[in-house]
């Protein structure tokens, strides 16, 4: 599972429809769906279902550090926000007081991360989620994604949001629902094809059709 992303230039991707090519030359067209969390759930977060992990957060990522988990789990989901970030702009975000990185570990090992964003004192963005190629299938994004709701709801908070969009895992939208969150908004944008612009290669993301 892999998402990213949200307003208009953010990466986070989803599936609540089908991708196409069909906009203006070299664009794909999404549709981006927000979805928020108004109550914290009443269930626990699921056990993990891999011995021998470890959730830490990252106080603060590094710069390339970051740049690793970012660019080899959004490959496949067409991540490009932060790529297109120089240096500096990232070390920003990444040292803010109101940016959180958590890590999942296996065995030692980066299985995935989430990234929250303290949007206001009452309101906290899943900003980024999603694990690593390796490690999709194993039953680890609930376990995460409950972990990060976990985290988030830990501060006295009203709402918790999160966005997602064609690009995604086809069940990152459900995935989202049944851990609580609703579909409040929807819109279509147009992406420039980061495989035709040199963000990627054009290797990436071989599920999703080149833009014409």
């Amino acid at each position: 599972m892999g998402h990213a992303g949200r307003h208009a230039g953010r990466d986070r991707p989803g599936t609540d429809a089908v991708v196409s090519a069909a906009g203006a030359a070299g664009t794909l067209t999404v549709t981006v769906t927000q979805l928020e969390m108004t109550a914290r759930p009443a269930r626990p977060a699921p056990p993990p279902p891999l011995a021998r992990h470890l959730l830490m957060r990252a106080e603060p990522a590094t710069v390339s550090f970051y740049r690793y988990l970012y660019d080899t789990i959004g490959a496949n989901w067409l991540w490009t926000d932060r790529r297109e970030w120089d240096d500096e702009r990232l070390a920003v975000r990444l040292n803010d007081e109101r940016t959180g990185v958590y890590v999942l570990y296996v065995a030692g090992v980066p299985a995935g991360y989430g990234e929250l964003f303290q949007e206001s004192v009452e309101v906290t963005d899943l900003a980024y989620f999603g694990l690593m190629p390796d490690f999709i299938g194993r039953r680890l994004g609930p376990f995460l994604l409950w972990s990060m709701i976990d985290l988030a709801w830990a501060r006295p908070i009203r709402r918790m949001t999160v966005d997602t969009c064609t690009l995604d895992h086809p069940k990152a939208l459900a995935h989202y629902q049944r851990a609580g969150f609703i579909p409040y908004a929807q819109r279509v944008v147009h992406k420039a094809d980061p495989r035709l612009t040199g963000l990627l290669p054009r290797t990436a993301a071989p599920h999703i059709p080149l833009a014409g």
